[in-house]
């Protein structure tokens, strides 16, 4: 059988229901059909029957004074348990608890979500001044630290060569210079890109391959968050955490996966 593009497969149908349920997803707050039908170039009426279907099964919730909508319990059910079952998360998680105990500042997990950096999961500090949660947030890839530290691995690979299997096509928005730095120091520091006074760690998290996958990121106020406490406590920590994840991810350090490069 000859091989065909993905694309080939597409079902326009499920691809207006699925850009239905993102738009949901980007938006904080409840949205009328009109303010879909025109954010998706689609009729309302077609909207209207998606959002019907979708209330049916319980993904999506109406107000019954407002008329609005909102995502609902199925689909962030569905949701929990696509997390729980990550591989990624079920390793990492223990890892960023004792990171918060050890810390006292929010650690949050991060991949790449096509040319954005999604915070996938987060453990918040127990301390009472915090920042917003950014949990489900997308952010550009070089905008913060935690978007450039994937940014770097990804650019390492295109570096690799062709021979390299599975190169990821990408623009990287930041000079080569620059990316060399961040693959160097193995961190990347970053400041009021998530948030004015907002400061963000990141260290890369590597698979067997010594493939950046996600980034491990502490993020704080700055006021907490003030240089000497970085170099003393927090970025020792967040390195020694990023190693043990990545550990358990079947990275076995630099040496095992020099050849790869």
């Amino acid at each position: 059988m000859p091989s065909r593009e993905k694309e080939t497969y597409s079902i326009q149908s499920v691809e207006n229901a699925l850009n239905v349920l993102e738009a949901l997803c980007d938006d904080d707050d409840e949205v009328r059909i009109s303010r879909l039908s025109e954010k998706l170039g689609m009729n309302k009426t077609s909207v209207f029957r998606l959002l019907a279907t979708f209330e049916s099964r319980g993904y999506v919730e109406r107000e019954e004074l407002s008329g609005k909508y909102r995502l609902g319990i199925a689909a962030y059910e569905m949701g929990q348990k696509f997390l729980s079952r990550m591989s990624l998360l079920k390793k990492a998680r223990p890892v960023m608890e004792q990171l918060v105990r050890e810390c006292n500042e929010a650690v949050y997990l991060a991949v790449r979500r096509d040319d954005d950096l999604l915070f996938l999961d987060a453990v918040d500090t127990p301390l009472q001044v915090k920042i917003v949660s950014l949990v489900g947030k997308r952010y550009p890839l070089a905008l913060s630290a935690a978007g450039q530290i994937l940014l770097a691995g990804a650019w390492l690979q295109e570096e690799a060569g062709p021979e390299r299997k599975h190169r990821p096509t990408q623009d990287p928005g930041l000079a080569d210079e620059t990316l060399r730095e961040i693959l160097k120091q193995g961190f990347c520091v970053g400041t009021e890109a998530l948030g004015e006074g907002v400061t963000c760690l990141a260290v890369p998290l590597l698979n067997l391959h010594g493939e950046t996958v996600a980034s491990l990121a502490m993020i704080g106020p700055d006021f907490r968050m003030n240089p000497a406490l970085i170099e003393a406590e927090f970025l020792p920590r967040l390195k020694d955490a990023g190693q043990i994840i990545s550990s358990k991810l079947g990275y076995l350090g630099p040496h095992a996966s020099k050849n790869l490069y």
